[in-house]
């Protein structure tokens, strides 16, 4: 699959993912979705990302959570969303998944990368 195909697949995924979310009583904004090389390379500096990131190729979209208007910040409440995400393609990797947990981060993963 080539990256721009993968690209238009993740787009569809979030469609679907933000679609489930609001079935399912919560609600989201959007947080990170592209990044430029200079802000991941700034963030893996500061520890908060990597050099790498998928944000780059736009496969990566990190997204707020709000449960009856409060925004949740908990990693752990993104997990019925990221089981969805990981059931929607298995190449979908879900943050909280991560060895330091970004439940908000939603990605698919790319040359290794999640």
């Amino acid at each position: 699959m080539t990256l721009g195909e993968k690209q238009r697949v993740f787009t569809r995924n979030v469609a679907h993912l933000i679609a489930w979310a609001y079935d399912n009583g919560y609600e989201l904004t959007f947080s990170d979705a592209y990044r430029s090389p200079q802000q991941a390379a700034a963030n893996a500096a500061q520890g908060v990302g990597i050099a790498q990131s998928l944000h780059m190729l736009r496969l990566a979209v990190d997204l707020n959570l709000f449960k009856d208007g409060v925004w949740i910040k908990e990693s752990e409440a993104h997990r019925p969303l990221g089981e969805f995400w990981k059931g929607l393609n298995p190449e979908n990797c879900w943050g909280g998944d991560f060895s330091k947990p970004d439940g908000n981060h939603y990605s698919m993963t790319h040359a290794g990368v999640k």
